[in-house]
């Protein structure tokens, strides 16, 4: 059997293009599986650009490597095995330290049965995708990571702080709304800075029309998607696997999007994050083992808009996080409605996938449509980005 998945490996080899990579791929055949796993990990690649496709700031113009692709492909599974292996101490170790979740007395009924399911699950995937950007995404040459880096970190901290106010007191209600906000505030205004000035992003991508230059404008929408987004997958992950599904598939989009513009760095981030959050959703799988929490929530969102603002693709979020969106807009539409109307509501319950249960659907047709639907918002951000 080895010898056939040995075989198969040199085949894949021969078809990336000769050269150096090929090399590296091929002679790893008396080597085994194992040292192929390294060769591909330890290979890099210049951020590089095509004519005519939008890419990081001061890119030159030449072809990217396939090896980009395999190696994206490669961390990712990599990243599966190293969350599927802490996966089960995490969760031990919220249990024992009694960081459960506390449901709402007004949400459905059906959810009372989650009180107590350990939270803060996000963990599961943000120690592998530390580990994973500090070891094998080599900081140095893509400096631009280190603001991935740092969201990640901050963001982390921010929503474990809150994840674990949550569950301890006699109020738990974890951080007040205003200031988690003022925070999360904070650390997308200096994610913006750094992308305007030190990174040089300052444009908008439209399709069928050349990247518009927006200016200092850049910054509040970098600030309104970055904080925006944290929030709206905040709202979103409400039911076993809804969250974390719904979020790999707008990495997927974007990590394709960053290969068709020749962006390494945010190919092998992307996914990377894919490979975790799949681990993630083996115990996030209906019945839920962990919660991801506001620690996996909030991180989530705000990397998934600084993604989608280094591509230069950030016009697409809505499409891509469409179902994002729709949670968001729901809860603005039923704070205002429920305000105009004296205490009436637009929906049975917000945020949306509250709505759906509440109306028949089960939970888990709740979240498999709903990534149905996020794949095909996807597949149209792909479609638009090579317009």
């Amino acid at each position: 059997m080895i010898h056939i998945l040995n075989d198969l490996i040199n085949v894949a080899g021969s078809l990336c293009g000769g050269g150096g990579y090929a090399h590296g791929i091929m002679g790893a055949h008396s080597a085994g599986v194992f040292d192929l796993l390294g060769n591909v990990l330890a290979q890099q690649a210049t951020p590089t650009v095509t004519p005519g496709i939008t890419t990081a700031p001061g890119s030159e113009s030449l072809p990217l490597p396939k090896i980009v692709m395999i190696r994206g492909l490669t961390l990712g599974a990599v990243g599966f095995l190293l969350a599927a292996l802490v996966g089960k101490p995490v969760i031990n170790w919220l249990r024992d330290r009694g960081i459960g979740k506390s449901i709402r007395i007004e949400g459905p009924a059906s959810h009372q049965v989650k009180t107590g399911t350990p939270t803060m699950g996000g963990l599961i995937f943000l120690i592998p995708l530390v580990l994973l950007m500090a070891i094998f995404m080599d900081l140095l040459l893509y400096k631009s990571l280190l603001l991935p880096l740092g969201i990640v970190v901050s963001c982390g901290i921010l929503g474990g702080v809150d994840d674990y106010m949550s569950t301890i007191g006699h109020n738990r209600g974890g951080m007040t709304a205003r200031f988690k906000m003022a925070w999360l505030l904070v650390i997308s205004t200096v994610a913006a800075c750094i992308l305007y000035f030190p990174l040089g992003w300052h444009d908008m991508n439209v399709p069928f029309l050349s990247p518009i230059n927006i200016g200092l404008l850049y910054i509040p929408v970098a600030i309104f998607l970055i904080a925006g987004t944290a929030n709206a997958i905040n709202f979103t992950d409400g039911l076993d696997s809804l969250a974390g599904g719904t979020s790999a598939i707008a990495f997927v989009s974007y990590g394709v999007i960053a290969y068709l513009q020749h962006q390494p760095q945010i190919v092998y981030l992307c996914f990377a994050v894919v490979g975790v959050l799949l681990a993630f959703l083996w115990f996030n799988a209906y019945p839920a083992m962990t919660i991801m929490g506001d620690a996996g929530s909030l991180t989530l969102g705000a990397l998934l808009a600084v993604c989608a603002l280094q591509t230069g693709q950030w016009l697409l979020l809505p499409l891509v996080g469409i179902v994002f969106v729709a949670e968001t807009i729901a809860v603005m539409l039923q704070v205002l409605y429920f305000k105009l109307t004296g205490g009436k509501r637009l929906f049975r319950m917000a945020p949306l996938h509250h709505h759906f249960e509440m109306i028949g659907w089960s939970e888990t047709q709740v979240t498999m449509r709903f990534w149905m639907v996020s794949m095909v918002g996807g597949m149209l951000g792909v479609a638009l980005a090579l317009l």
